[in-house]
């Protein structure tokens, strides 16, 4: 007798545990939901928002999922460490590791508080290179890590130095992490999202600023955190595993 099988949903992540850093709002939020719609557990991280972050692993959990929420900074190792350790002793182990945790701060290079200037580098900068080190210790065979940056490297808008530089950071990190792991069945990807309507993006721009942005990419809208979660489902599901060491710039064709 042959058995049908439907082909409108993507097989369960049986057994398979993803840490998300900045999990509990924006693309984070989405990537934490997406990959527990995928039958992945959850460790949903955050560095502030405990009550976000509790919104998003009851969304996980009255699904059917399974997620816990941890509090860590990730640019320090030791909280990082921590979170690892949580999911490990929650759910036996890391197969996927998301850093979405980001900061971002718009000025001129000539006007920029340097202070500001190592903050969003703190977090961007080393706060990936922190979750990277922990990924790269831990991610089991099949695994995937994948970081984040913006397409704003390639566009080069007026403000965004300070930021784009950490990003540039975090893509020449991603090769180079991907050709250390050679031999261990782990991808390392990052995804560069354009536009994007999340708080982060929307906060100190005027509706004119927004409605020029919305219209810049070929598709003549702003992105959505869900259009992002999909790209980063893709990339730690086996389907995507053969895609490593590469910047995927998810933006709807802003060049």
């Amino acid at each position: 007798m042959t058995t049908n099988h439907s082909t409108t949903s993507p097989p369960r992540a049986s057994g398979r545990v993803a840490v998300v850093t900045g999990g509990s709002r924006g693309i984070g939020q989405a990537v934490s939901l997406e990959l527990a719609r995928d039958g992945l557990a959850v460790a949903v991280n955050y560095a502030r928002d405990a009550v976000a972050a509790e919104e998003t692993v009851s969304a996980i959990t009255a699904a059917g999922g399974r997620a816990i929420s941890a509090r860590a900074d990730v640019a320090d190792e030791h909280a990082v460490a921590a979170l690892f350790d949580r999911a490990e002793r929650e759910f036996g182990g890391v197969d996927v590791v998301v850093n979405c945790a980001g900061r971002l701060a718009l000025s001129p290079i000539a006007d920029l508080d340097l202070a500001v200037l190592d903050a969003v580098h703190r977090t961007n900068i080393r706060g990936t290179f922190v979750v990277a080190q922990q990924a790269a210790r831990r991610l089991r065979a099949g695994g995937s890590f994948v970081g984040f940056s913006t397409s704003v490297v390639g566009t080069r808008f007026p403000a965004y130095g300070a930021y784009a530089a950490s990003k540039a950071a975090v893509e020449s990190l991603t090769l180079i992490l991907a050709r250390e792991l050679r031999g261990r069945d782990v991808t390392v990807n990052t995804v560069a999202p354009g536009p994007t309507a999340t708080d982060l993006f929307l906060d100190g721009k005027t509706p004119e600023q927004i409605d020029q942005l919305a219209v810049a990419p070929p598709l003549e809208r702003l992105g959505t955190p869900e259009d992002i979660a999909r790209v980063v489902a893709f990339l730690t599901s086996p389907a995507g595993h053969w895609i490593n060491g590469q910047v995927l710039r998810a933006n709807g064709g802003v060049v």
